[in-house]
């Protein structure tokens, strides 16, 4: 596994080692072993796993307060979609900032979404399946969102008209947004 920072300190890509042969490939696509090396220490509790029957359908922008915050790893099992995350810990040097990667089953890249950010996916193809692990279990009391078309996050999604679920597109405008991270400087 290569691991690549990005500009939002804690947000990286996983780049997997892939062995292809005839037969197809092999590659590991979890090690708590080798992201512990790289300092990542979590213990992931619960898979997720999603399909999305057409393109341009947003699931996002989502998070989960404190105490119930989720480190997310994120991967494309079938087709392509943009993974969004924002930063939205407080006194963060990047707060309000976002970074966009295309996660497919072909490059096989994985993200790890740290706690104090929201998350969202546009799917790039159709029959998209979004696979992830999560450090803590779901627990709706603590769930919440931000609009997917914010114009102060100003994300560049690649699509203007996008099939979304009523509660995504119910939710609050990010300065309305309830959050309750603090950045802790750890470089």
């Amino acid at each position: 596994m290569i691991i690549k920072k990005t500009k939002l300190e804690g947000l990286v890509i996983i780049e997997p080692e892939v062995f292809r042969d005839n037969r197809g490939f092999f590659t590991e696509s979890y090690s708590k072993r080798t992201l512990k090396n790289y300092g990542f220490i979590f213990d992931m509790v619960q898979d997720n796993h999603s399909l999305s029957f057409e393109e341009g359908t947003i699931r996002g922008l989502h998070y989960q307060l404190n105490p119930k915050a989720q480190t997310k790893i994120v991967r494309a099992l079938r087709g392509s979609f943009m993974d969004v995350a924002v930063d939205i810990r407080k006194g963060s040097p990047t707060f309000g900032k976002w970074e966009s990667i295309i996660l497919t089953a072909e490059n096989m890249k994985q993200v790890i979404i740290p706690k104090g950010f929201a998350h969202g996916i546009c799917t790039t193809a159709p029959n998209t399946e979004v696979f992830y692990k999560v450090d803590q279990f779901y627990n709706s009391e603590y769930e919440r969102a931000i609009r997917w078309d914010d114009p102060e996050l100003a994300i560049d999604w690649p699509y203007v008209k996008c099939i979304l679920s009523d509660k995504d597109r119910k939710a609050p405008f990010f300065p309305e947004a309830e959050i309750n991270f603090i950045y802790k400087d750890t470089r």
